[in-house]
Formats: C-alpha cells, structure tokens, sequence
C-alpha cells in the first residue's frame, strides 16, 4: 500500500496523538471527541494492517507506525508551503518546526542561532531536548524534522552536514582539585575520585578518563548526576567532584576563580552535526543556515 492511499485526515489524527500525547488531547486539538480519533487510529491500523501506536501514557508509534508519523509530519509541512504559495494560508497559525537539540547546546550556542532566523518568519519552534547521541532516534521517529546531533549516518530521508566541535574542558574546583587530583598520577587519582555527570547517558567523564588511562578503566568513583546545564556546572563548582564542562561555561569561571582546568593539556571534543528532512520547506532551510551561521562561531573547526 502506498502512503498516498491512507486517508489523510487518518494520518493527520494519527500525528496529533503522537504529538499531544493522549487520545483525549488529541480530540481537543482536533476539535472532534475522544472516540472520533479511537475510530480514525482503528481504522487506519485495519488498513494498514499494522499496530500504529503503543496504547501508552504518553503514546508513542511503534516502528510502522514512526514511518506513518514522518509522512504525516511530511505532509503537513508541503501543505502548508502549497497554501502559502497559493496565497490560501489565511487562518494566522505559524509553520511548526519541532528540533531535537542537546541540553549544551541549548544552554550554550543554539538559542543565539534562532534568533538569526527572520522575526517575520511566521514559525513556531518545538524543541526537545535530547543527549546528542540519542537524538536522531527522535528523526527516526517522524517527532522532530531536525536534529543537532552526534551521528554521522544519515536517517533515512534525512541530509546531514557537519556543524563543528563542541569543546569539554576537564574542570574542578580548586580545593577539590588540590584535595583529590594532586596527590599522585592524574591516571591514579582521576578514576576514583568522586564526578558529576549529566544523566546516565552521559557518557562523556567515562569516555575521558578511558582516554586517560589508554581504555583500562572508566569513572568508578562516587557518582552525582545532575541533569540541567547550570546545575551541572554548579556542582563541579560546589566541590561535589570534577566534571567535563563546556568551554563557553567553564571560561568564565576559570576567570573568576570558581573553577580550574586540572588538566591544562587535554580536551574532550564532540562532532556535531545537522540532520535534517529531505524537504523543500522555505522555513526549515532558513533555520538550517542560522544555525550554521550560529555553528560556525561557537564551535571549534576540525584540527
């Protein structure tokens, strides 16, 4: 079956459950009832003969159903750039452009990078927030349309290009530095001392102190996960344990005193990339080149 033969209202509902989570939220932002958009997903299922969507809280697509969802998505994008171009697209709402970014990123570099894009734009930006290396997931899914990730494979349907490197400074405080990094060999001492980490799927500490060690070993001391940017960087400066900081945080308060670089020599540097749809959508390449633009200062270039 070709997706030009599903209802497109079908596809439309399937999308807005997605979206909003629920069957119920879905309705409201449908304006039909709860059991029009149970009827509309069954039926769409029976067609498909498929299981579209894991009757979850929130609900998410199961694997057909993420390739319904990015037509859907898809869809809804040209259909809007059609009605612009036909002069019909009356009704005021702007162009959604739903982006999956890290939280460094976000803390850091991307926000600057989409006030680059024309305030005249009639867009709405989505972001969700999402480690660099799990964010593609969210493109596979059909729920973003671009993402600022650490992939180099393009999704299928999707373009990539590089964007830079996103720089992690080995940082501490002073006393802790001093208290629990001085001691000894900095390959001795690193490994069992306490660390601050994002969430457990920052990998970046582990991947640091491998790169230490010659791979012997990863972080194995006391662990404190703290999973917001400023969070972070206060509890590396609180003295809770060391902790790979970005550059544009960690400089400041190398300057201020608040933090130092116990190993002046090494770095951790992240390859990020631009993965976005295969669309002609005006709105979205306008945001592709900002964040380029934005990229290209922030970020360091390849050695």
């Amino acid at each position: 079956m070709a997706m030009t033969d599903l209802p497109s209202e079908q596809v439309r509902t399937l999308l807005a459950v997605v979206d909003e989570g629920t069957f119920d939220a879905a309705a409201g932002a449908l304006h039909v009832t709860p059991s029009a958009v149970s009827q509309r997903i069954k039926a769409l299922e029976q067609r498909t003969g498929r299981v579209l969507l894991m009757r979850t809280k929130p609900a998410r697509p199961t694997e057909s159903g993420q390739a319904v969802v990015r037509y859907a998505r898809q869809l809804a994008a040209l259909e809007r750039e059609v009605r612009a171009d036909l002069g019909t697209a009356d009704d005021g709402s702007p162009a959604r452009l739903p982006i999956a970014v890290n939280a460094d990123s976000l803390a850091t570099w991307f926000l600057p990078a989409l006030i680059r894009v024309p305030q005249e734009l009639p867009v709405c930006f989505e972001l969700h927030r999402e480690d660099e290396a799990h964010t593609a997931t969210l493109l596979r899914e059909g729920r973003v349309m671009a993402a600022v990730t650490s992939s180099t494979e393009p999704v299928a349907g999707c373009t990539v290009r590089p964007l830079g490197l996103a720089r992690y400074l080995p940082s501490a405080q002073p006393e802790f530095a001093a208290r629990r990094l001085a001691s000894g060999p900095l390959e001795e001492s690193l490994p069992e001392a306490p660390v601050v980490v994002f969430d457990r799927r920052d990998e970046l500490q582990d991947a640091f102190v491998r790169e230490l060690t010659g791979g012997a070993r990863g972080a194995s001391g006391v662990r404190h996960y703290v999973p917001t940017p400023e969070g972070f960087c206060d509890a590396v400066a609180a003295g809770l344990g060391w902790g790979l900081v970005p550059e544009q945080q960690a400089l400041p308060r190398y300057r201020s005193g608040a933090l130092v670089r116990f190993a002046p020599e090494r770095r951790l540097d992240v390859p990020l990339h631009w993965q976005q749809w295969k669309l002609d959508v005006p709105a979205l390449a306008l945001v592709a080149e900002a964040v380029a633009e934005a990229a290209a200062v922030a970020l360091h270039r390849p050695e």
